[in-house]
């Protein structure tokens, strides 16, 4: 698998040759560091870790700095990625250069919080009806049983905590590769505000 940490900078449009407008989340990649590498025979599987962003050695607290070695700074962001298939060694930078060829990609990111939001909001019910006296407007309704045992079952989809987790949106078409500005151009949205880490990956479904 391919793949890179990056950063998400925003949304614009491009036109193709046709002059069809495609809306396009722009993605900077910087080079990011192999940190350490994982053998099958030492921890069961094979992995590289790498690692993006360098911080002042006297932020990093002994135990977070102990993982880096000598030679390279410590990183803000780690990521893990199992069966890598380029061949690289601990120090070396990998680039956009890793796209080449690619396709679709998978953008994981933490999507945006939007705090405790009622039924309509977080999961689209309709309500009822808005006229005076109605008494029932954005209400989820009944959520259990008129009788024995009375409770709700799992599952509902009650008023809640929204947004603020974990992501992954699949298959995004890789519309324009710019290594001078190196920024990768995907077609559609990606979850997550400005300025956010990314991790980008070849598609697993392509």
């Amino acid at each position: 698998m391919k793949g890179l940490i990056a950063k998400k900078i925003g949304m614009t449009q491009i036109f193709d040759e046709s002059g069809n407008l495609t809306p396009v989340t722009v993605i900077q990649v910087e080079p990011n560091v192999v940190v350490a590498k994982k053998s099958k025979e030492k921890c069961g599987y094979d992995a590289v870790v790498l690692g993006l962003e360098d911080i002042k050695t006297s932020r990093a607290n002994k135990p977070y700095a102990g993982q880096f070695p000598e030679n390279i700074n410590p990183k803000r962001h780690l990521k893990e990625f199992r069966d890598f298939e380029k061949e690289v060694n601990v120090g070396d930078a990998v680039g956009l250069e890793l796209f080449d060829g690619v396709r679709f990609v998978d953008v994981t990111a933490t999507s945006k919080g939007k705090g405790f939001q009622g039924v309509m909001k977080r999961w689209g019910f309709h309500g009822g009806r808005a006229t005076h006296g109605s008494k029932f407007h954005r209400e989820p309704g009944g959520t259990g049983e008129c009788t024995t045992p009375g409770h709700s079952f799992k599952n509902i989809k009650l008023p809640g905590h929204m947004g603020f987790r974990r992501v992954t949106v699949q298959n995004l078409k890789v519309v324009k590769i710019d290594p001078e500005l190196k920024v990768v151009m995907v077609r559609g949205a990606v979850p997550g505000a400005r300025d956010c880490t990314l991790i980008v990956k070849s598609a697993v479904k392509r």
